[in-house]
Parts: structure tokens; sequence; C-alpha cells
């Protein structure tokens, strides 16, 4: 304790010193402004979380369905071997016919008639307009069925026009070979062979000669194991080696793959009109369902034209099927709903002020049973079992619906499933029935102006995922 200067104690007073605090002073803008913040983060994570709800017009319009298939050609074909060895030269041309007798090939037993003719001048040989017409035709045919990716058609053609200009050459090389008469050690080791039946010529083998329609699998169409051996003039051949067939009916079919679905659809046809892609030539199929070893199969069977695709093993072909028309909706919007099954007995039309509905057993706050009418709509109506589609939302398993009479009961159990989409015409997703005409993997047509269905210009959910059922819409 310190003194003064009169000698007299003084007291220190000691102050405590305090931090000085703010009283709160809410700003009323700034709250405003928090809110408004904590609102627009909190819609962005729910627009980020959730799908947005498109609408899509319905519309009028039809499917072109794409049936295009590969299809593996069968025949009643046979095979002619070599009953001797030598040098094959080929005087019919490949998709001719042949009468029984008519010169096919012959063979050279040791090949100095080939070195004969070529030694010789066989002069210059011009080209008649029917001629040069078989050679138009066949390179607009190959223009037409021309896909890079099967590029193995090239050697075909390339073959085939080579075996057409042999054709076209026979006549003088046939003559050249009579005027070898007294050429000694030519004329007597050629062979002539000519045809045991009547039939179309083919100068190639692959080996399904026999393959019948039944026996057809999903092998058969692996590019990577197919072997197609092409015969050509002037090849050494020994004794049994195949050198050419023939095709003996005008009867042929065609056999390829269909799934089940399109295997029933395909199935109700008598006859199916088919376009053939190589040269866009067209035809009616009889039509037949195979049930094979690995899967279902389609033959459509022929009468006609059998020559102009002898060339061909496989061929690309398009179904030309009646185009379905009616309301064209995306896949997308299609959404299945299950339902409540109630026989038309307890179902009231249009008893209350216009309006559908159901009497159904409820109770009172004293536990006393009533019978209240319920106004809703019905979704889908049964015709064959006689019978309504109701909404889960209205009744249950076990509700007790009464009849007209107010005596007879039923009690709710029975469920089923319809397909539909999602109307948004009221502003929320409102269930309509649809009665799939055709679909594709994109789009379905369906049925217009059907009682519980849709009609034009209506507005629906493009992705039903997005919503869920009576959900109102904002658009």
């Amino acid at each position: 304790m310190a003194k003064g200067r009169d000698g007299k104690e003084k007291v220190t007073k000691i102050t405590e010193i305090r931090r000085y605090r703010r009283p709160l002073n809410l700003n009323i803008g700034m709250v405003i402004f928090v809110i408004i913040f904590i609102y627009v983060v909190a819609g962005i994570f729910l627009y980020f979380r959730s799908k947005p709800v498109m609408r899509y017009e319905v519309r009028e319009g039809s499917l072109t369905a794409n049936n295009i298939y590969r299809a593996v050609a069968l025949r009643d074909e046979t095979v002619v071997t070599a009953d001797s060895a030598g040098y094959v030269n080929y005087y019919a041309r490949e998709g001719e016919r042949v009468a029984n007798g008519d010169l096919v090939y012959t063979v050279d037993e040791t090949g100095r008639l080939n070195e004969y003719l070529e030694s010789v001048n066989l002069g210059e040989n011009t080209l008649s307009e029917r001629e040069l017409a078989e050679f138009r035709s066949e390179i607009v045919n190959f223009m037409h069925g021309y896909d890079r990716h099967q590029f193995d058609s090239a050697y075909d053609f390339k073959f085939s026009l080579k075996n057409t200009v042999l054709k076209l050459a026979s006549g003088n090389m046939l003559q050249s070979i009579s005027d070898m008469s007294g050429v000694e050690g030519v004329t007597n080791v050629v062979n002539f062979r000519y045809a045991p039946t009547t039939g179309v010529v083919a100068y190639w083998i692959d080996g399904y000669e026999d393959l019948t329609p039944g026996a057809v699998t999903e092998a058969v169409f692996q590019d990577e194991e197919y072997e197609k051996t092409q015969k050509l003039s002037n090849e050494l051949a020994a004794q049994g080696d195949s050198v050419y067939k023939l095709s003996t009916n005008e009867n042929w079919c065609i056999v390829f793959p269909v799934d089940s679905g399109q295997a029933e659809e395909l199935a109700k046809e008598d006859y199916i009109k088919v376009r053939f892609l190589k040269n866009q030539y067209e035809a009616w199929g009889k039509v037949s369902l195979l049930n094979n070893e690995d899967g279902d199969y389609l033959e459509l069977d022929f009468t006609n034209s059998m020559a102009t695709f002898v060339s061909d093993r496989f061929l690309d072909v398009e179904l030309i099927l009646e185009e379905e028309t009616g309301l064209k909706i995306p896949n997308s919007s299609i959404v299945e709903k299950e339902f409540f099954l109630v026989p038309e007995e307890f179902v009231s039309l249009e008893e209350r002020d216009g309006q559908n509905g159901i009497y159904r057993q409820s109770y009172l706050e004293d536990g006393t049973t009533t019978i209240e009418f319920i106004a809703m709509d019905f979704y889908g109506y049964d015709s064959e079992n006689k019978k309504y589609y109701l909404d889960p939302a209205f009744v249950s398993a076990g509700t007790i619906l009464y009849a007209m009479d107010r005596q007879t009961t039923f009690v709710v159990s029975e469920r089923a499933t319809l397909v539909g989409v999602y109307n948004m015409n009221k502003g929320y997703a409102d269930f309509k029935e649809i009665n799939i005409l055709y679909q594709n993997d994109e789009y379905a047509i369906v049925k217009a102006n059907t009682q519980y269905g849709l009609n034009v210009y209506d507005y629906i959910v493009l992705d039903a995922e997005a919503v869920q059922d009576e959900q109102f819409i904002n658009e």
C-alpha cells in the first residue's frame, strides 16, 4: 500500500477490464438473403438429383419395320463327279438350264487340248446384243446387291463373269475341236460329258447340297466356318472329284432365324412378300415355322426364280409386311401398372351426377357399417371376362363392394397388369391404357381413340421412370 505526500497511506483501486460485446443486431435484409440462398442451393441440389419431366405430343404415324434377314437358300441339288481324271473345260454357262444329254464339259486326259488351242488362231469374236445384255444384267445385279461388309460376293461376281465368257466362247472352241479330227494325239484323249438329267448348272460346291430346312442351325450362318469352292475351266480333276452340280427342281426355299415373338406374328401369315436385296426382285413365299434344334426358324417356299439365285447360298432378304398405322409414341413412355379386377355388376356407371364409381363398405365412428359411393375413373375393361380395372388408391385386397341391388357383395382380391403411358393433360401423371399394334426398338404404334386410351395431340410423359403415379407435374 503506497503513502502520499502527507504521509498517509493511499488505497489503490484495481479496475477489471472486460471486452465489450456488441449486441446481436439482426438485419432483416440479411435474414431474407440467407433464406433465399438456402432455397436456391436446395433447389439446385434437388434438380440434379431428380429426372426432368419432359412431355411428348402424341401424333398419328406409322412404323417401317426393319425386316431384313440373312437367309440360307436350299434347293434340290445333285453333285456330278468326274468318271475319269483330266483337265476339265466347261461349256454350259452357270445358271443355264440344260436338258438330259446336253454337253456340259469335256475332260482332256493329257492337257494337250489346251496347248493346241493356244497355238492356233481362233479368230476374233464379236458379241451380239443378246450376249452383251447378259453381261449388263450380271453387272447391274452385282451393283444392287453389293455389300462392302461381305466382300466375298465380289469373287462370286468374278467367277460368274468368267463362266459367262466361257459360254460365249464355247461355240468357237467346240468347232476347233471338231477341226482337230486329223490331229494325232489330241482328239482321242478328249472326252465329252453330258448332263445326266434336266437341271440348272452351277459350278461351285459348299457341302450344304444335302442340307434340309429342319437341320438349319446358327452354325450354318457362321461366315468363318463357311467354305465355297468354285470350279473353273482348265483345272485338273481326279476321278471321283466333284465337277459341277445340277439343281433339278424349280421349287426351292430360304430359311432364316427369328425370335419367338416374330415367329408367332409371321406364322399367322400364309404367304409373305419378299424383296431380294441382290437385285430387288420380289416374290411371294409360302410360310412355314420351324422349331429346330437351337431355336425358331422361318421357311419361305418359292415355285419360281430358282435359276436367278442358283449362284448364291446366302441371300439378304427384306420381308414386305403391312405397315401399322396409329398413334406413334416412344418406348420410353411405356409403363406397366397393377390394378384390381372387379366384375362389372359391382361397378356403377354414371349413376351419381354422371360419375362412375363403386359402392363399398365402410365403418362409422361407432363401429357400425355403412355403404358409401366412391367416384372414380376406370382404367380398362376386360370384355372377355367382363371385369373392370380399378385403381389400388381406392380399393385394396379385402375391400367389400356392393352390387346395384345393395344385397350382393364382392371381396376384392384379383390383380392384373395393364400396359400404358402417363397422360399429363391435367397437370399430373394420369395412367392411360394403350393397345400396342406394332413396336420396334424406339417407337410403338398404338390403337387410336380407345375408350380408356390416348387421343391424337394428347401430351404424355416422355420418360415414364421420371414420375410416379398421380404425381403433379410443373412444366
